[in-house]
């Protein structure tokens, strides 16, 4: 339950569980929230008149007035208001900066995505990050003072007060410099997160997780990471560290925390160099490009090309030494491959399926693609956003109106 009668005395406890109901319940009476959370007419009015008079919640033209009035008293509506504020998600990646402005429910108002200069120190990063943000919530129709809530989900292990640990060379720094300081001033509530923690959310508000309650979400496309989630919880660390990718450079047959991406690019190369395959062919030529693109090799062996065929089934390799370490480590039910390489790394998925069982003793978890595609730490930040709205910003709005009551 939202508390809110901490500062205003216990009788308002009804108030915070008749706001907790408002949230999923949409449009809905008084007998409604009364027979959702056990409480007497009187007090839902009551209830609902200090949140009406505290601009938290609208009361909706009656039924009559609607147009669906057909006898008897009609009853009166309500809804949470609709400008009580937004929320911002942010994916603070190292290439790229995504900014979504979103209502409380359900509706993305604004979303930009842009390229980064990776070599941008610190100073510019942060600058950059802030100058987005108010772009994107002009872009909404907000002003600075709407925002509710932040979320921001960093290609860095994040503590639990949003700062990143020195990395030896500087990377993390870059990524996440100093957010939780600088942002701290532009909402009530500020949550800087680890990218893949934030992915994580998502899966399991609106991807391959839902209703899953051991999981872990891989971000796999230029850089390994893992959101873990055990027993319904996310799992954190002392430094944010849980599922850092650096332990992939210690793993023989994986070799290094740089993701799918790359190593598509390194198995053609190596398969070229070889012989296996013919560096004249349709997926050998390519060896001659400065970097390859992943989803060229990944669409052909998708078709049946038999050297795209051969380096997917390299790569699943790899990525099943990966999902044994992970799923001997925590012992998920399900590993879910995320980023925009999940939208066409299948024939990669389905070969690494064919070995898994044979990468750890336990029972292997299964392996699975994501369907949110390059958005999935952007979605995993506003759903966080939201809640962080729901559970902390939102109450202690209601809680200043009320005491001004």
């Amino acid at each position: 339950m939202s508390d809110i009668s901490a500062d205003l005395g216990t009788g308002r406890a009804s108030v915070g569980a008749v706001l907790d109901y408002a949230w999923t319940a949409g449009e809905f009476t008084a007998t409604d929230a009364m027979a959702s959370i056990s409480i007497t007419r009187s007090t839902a009015i009551e209830a609902l008149a200090t949140l009406v008079g505290a601009k938290i919640l609208t009361e909706l033209p009656n039924a009559r007035a609607a147009g669906a009035y057909r006898a008897g008293r009609p009853a009166r509506r309500f809804t949470l208001s609709p400008d009580l504020g937004v929320v911002a998600g942010i994916d603070a990646g190292d290439t790229h900066l995504a900014v979504t402005i979103a209502d409380l429910l359900d509706t993305t108002l604004a979303h930009r995505r842009v390229e980064l200069d990776p070599r941008q120190t610190p100073a510019q990063r942060r600058a950059t990050i802030l100058q987005h943000l108010d772009r994107s919530l002009a872009e909404a129709g907000q002003t600075p003072e709407s925002l509710l809530a932040i979320c921001v989900g960093v290609a860095a292990p994040v503590d639990r007060d949003g700062a990143s640990p020195p990395h030896p060379q500087g990377f993390w720094e870059r990524t996440n410099p100093g957010l939780a300081a600088a942002l701290a001033d532009r909402a009530p509530v500020v949550e800087v997160k680890n990218d893949a923690l934030v992915a994580a959310v998502a899966e399991g508000s609106l991807g391959e997780a839902v209703g899953c309650r051991d999981y872990v979400a891989l971000l796999a496309g230029e850089r390994f990471g893992g959101g873990v989630v055990i027993d319904g919880h996310l799992l954190h660390g002392a430094h944010g560290g849980v599922g850092e990718g650096i332990v992939f450079d210690h793993i023989i047959g994986v070799g290094s925390a740089f993701g799918l991406s790359y190593a598509v690019q390194d198995e053609v190369r190596a398969a070229v160099t070889l012989g296996e395959i013919d560096g004249r062919g349709p997926v050998g030529g390519l060896s001659d490009a400065a970097r390859i693109d992943p989803r060229t090799v990944l669409a052909a062996a998708a078709a049946g090309d038999p050297d795209a065929v051969l380096v997917c089934s390299r790569v699943g390799e790899k990525l099943a030494r990966i999902v044994g370490v992970l799923g001997s480590m925590y012992d998920p039910a399900r590993v879910i491959v995320c980023g925009a390489i999940a939208e066409s790394i299948e024939p990669v998925v389905a070969a690494a399926r064919a070995v898994l069982p044979d990468q750890l003793h336990l029972p292997a978890p299964e392996l699975l693609a994501s369907s949110l595609g390059a958005e999935v730490v952007s979605l995993g930040a506003v759903a966080t956003a939201r809640r962080a709205a729901r559970e902390r910003a939102v109450p202690l709005l209601a809680e200043r109106r009320l005491a001004r009551a």
